[in-house]
């Protein structure tokens, strides 16, 4: 899961949470193979290409969860899905924070509303969304 992936979220820069997930995904692709993790997440190719050349394409986190979901050992991308969204709501439960703390800690990169939106899954959220607030939310406990 993505919050597993990266230890000490608070204490690592936005490209460095970046990069973990991107080599778990690059693993995820490389263990199926180019054509069976296209074939099992209907990710298009070049996303996937991108993976295997070392990049993070620009992903949702439920494009993500569906690469990692491809591990063996790993639960169906949904459940990935919404347990990285209920890790954030737990980290600002424990960090006492609401969305509009959240939009001022990451200096207004995200609207309140857009946070909260996102968090619940009624709006799409990108890796980069979700590593900027796994980061903060982490570093404010």
């Amino acid at each position: 899961m993505f919050h597993e992936l990266v230890d000490d979220p608070g204490e690592r820069t936005l490209g460095e949470i970046h990069d973990r997930y991107r080599v778990a995904l690059a693993a995820a692709v490389e263990e199926r193979g180019i054509d069976e993790a296209e074939a099992e997440t209907g990710i298009e190719r070049e996303k996937l290409l991108a993976l295997s050349d070392g990049e993070l394409p620009e992903l949702t986190l439920e494009e993500g969860a569906a690469i990692l979901a491809l591990s063996e050992d790993a639960p169906d991308a949904e459940t990935i899905a919404v347990i990285a969204r209920d890790e954030l709501l737990m980290g600002m439960t424990t960090a006492v924070l609401d969305v509009e703390a959240v939009e001022s800690g990451i200096e207004g990169e995200l609207e309140a509303r857009e946070i909260q939106s996102k968090i619940e899954g009624r709006y799409p959220m990108t890796l980069r969304e979700f590593a900027l607030l796994h980061g903060y939310i982490a570093g404010a406990k």
